[in-house]
């Protein structure tokens, strides 16, 4: 702690609570001063963040474009006021310049370094720029911050065409919203399906299909080559290898980059994932600095190969394990299997660990099964398909991974799928699980069950 002498001839020292400084107000950074602050009442917590804003939720945006969600307003987690009454002080528009991490202080401004007895980088992400000509010309929209979105929402009014770069989840629901909006939507990307690193073909196909009924047009194995820009420096179309695309907008969806920058300056060590390197408490290579969120890159549960950029619900996580060991508390991390699902199109898509395309590109064996169900009993209105594929260790038959198109029920098929794999469930114990029976929530076969049966059956033969 920052402790100093009572004075002179003092029998003891003043307090001086401890200071912790986040650099960071996105999901990482909130759920770090949140247990931080129940970790230790008497901290001072100190936020800062280069934005106007902390703690919304970048995935919301696309669901507002696209008239799902009626206002911005929604996506905050909690108004200014709320995190001052919590004795969290975040500094707005207020960005971090240098870390020093031997004197344990940070540079802001013009002023004195700030000192610190903890700090938390949680510093995110950023999209990758495209590395083409007429990457600055106007009328190129990187979705993410929620002051820029409320301006583009008010374009979007007047945009014909548009073309998403990158059919990552952000991209995959920017097709789906522009779709909506009624404007004429291309899909530019260089992989050969939608998510190509986390679905199989067979999966997204359902979604593919159903963004082309929605108008949409889609050009994979096709890469960008440059934006072209009309006599006033606006977006009019881009180049690809495919041929020219006529635009008004181009919104950027490319791979998330981690930002590292201003942590690898004050000597945190960076992995092979380029996110720090922490571990099961969030602590770096540096004593004294903790990290989490996209920035940091966290071991996979089935292959302990380190991955970075996941979804806001580990970053939050991944920043209340940083907040609470940040404070003098005792906290850690699991592994991660990665449970995720999306909507896109007129279906719901997801999965956990592995798909067939991304376990093969690893060299991780695997034995499959897959079955198509449906949601409800047969005789119940509006019931809707479900594909389940399941991905198993050959021999032991734990489940790796799991694959699901369909039209509801798949963030829950995904978030037991990714404790089955945490827990060594294997296909045998899948086939023979309980499942509810119930007409309007769950049909008598459960579509799980049917793929583990259908995996079992292969391997008799």
């Amino acid at each position: 702690m920052l402790n100093d002498t009572a004075g002179p001839g003092s029998a003891k020292e003043a307090f001086v609570a401890k200071r912790i400084v986040i650099i960071g107000g996105g999901a990482a950074g909130i759920g770090a001063a949140g247990a931080a602050r129940g970790t230790d009442r008497d901290a001072e917590i100190v936020v800062y963040t280069e934005y106007e804003d902390a703690a919304y939720s970048p995935c919301g945006i696309p669901y507002v474009h696209g008239g799902e969600i009626p206002d911005f307003e929604r996506l905050f987690l909690g108004t200014k006021q709320q995190y001052a009454d919590q004795g969290i002080d975040i500094r707005y528009q207020t960005a971090v310049q240098t870390i020093d991490a031997h004197g344990r202080n940070v540079r802001v401004g013009h002023g004195p370094p700030v000192p610190y007895d903890a700090l938390v980088v949680t510093t995110g992400w950023e999209y990758g720029k495209p590395d083409v000509p007429g990457n600055d010309l106007a009328g190129i929209y990187y979705m993410k911050n929620i002051r820029e979105a409320m301006q583009w929402h008010e374009v979007l009014e007047g945009v014909r065409s548009a073309v998403v770069l990158e059919a990552g989840p952000l991209g995959m629901e920017m097709v789906t919203a522009l779709c909506h909006r009624g404007i004429q939507t291309h899909l530019v990307d260089p992989g050969p399906w939608a998510l190509a690193m986390a679905t199989d073909p067979d999966i997204v196909a359902p979604v593919q299909e159903s963004w082309q009924e929605m108008g949409a047009q889609l050009h994979f194995n096709t890469k960008l080559e440059a934006i072209l820009g009309d006599d006033a420096g606006r977006v009019r179309g881009v180049a690809t290898s495919g041929g020219d695309v006529a635009c008004d907008l181009v919104v950027v969806c490319t791979h998330k980059e981690p930002r590292t920058e201003l942590g690898a300056a004050a000597g945190l060590a960076v992995g092979t994932a380029g996110g720090f390197i922490v571990d099961e408490t969030m602590a770096t290579s540096v004593p004294g600095v903790w990290a989490a969120g996209d920035c940091a890159e966290i071991p996979h549960g089935v292959s302990n190969v380190p991955i970075q950029g996941l979804s806001g619900s580990h970053a939050y996580a991944q920043g209340k394990v940083a907040g609470v060991n940040a404070a003098g508390g005792q906290r850690a991390y699991q592994p991660v299997y990665v449970p995720w699902a999306m909507v896109a199109g007129k279906w719901m898509i997801g999965g956990v660990s592995f798909s067939e395309t991304l376990a093969t590109a690893l060299g991780i064996p695997f034995v499959t099964g897959q079955a198509q169900g449906i949601s409800r009993a047969r005789y119940f209105p509006d019931l809707k398909p479900v594909k389940v594929k399941l991905l198993a260790e050959p021999g032991t038959l734990r489940l790796i991974g799991a694959q699901m198109v369909g039209g509801e029920g798949i963030k829950e098929r995904a978030d037991f799928l990714a404790m089955a794999v945490r827990t060594g469930i294997t296909l045998r114990d899948l086939a023979t699980m309980e499942n509810v029976y119930s007409p309007p929530i769950g049909a008598l076969n459960e579509p799980i069950a049917l793929a583990a049966q259908d995996a079992l059956a292969r391997l008799e033969g």
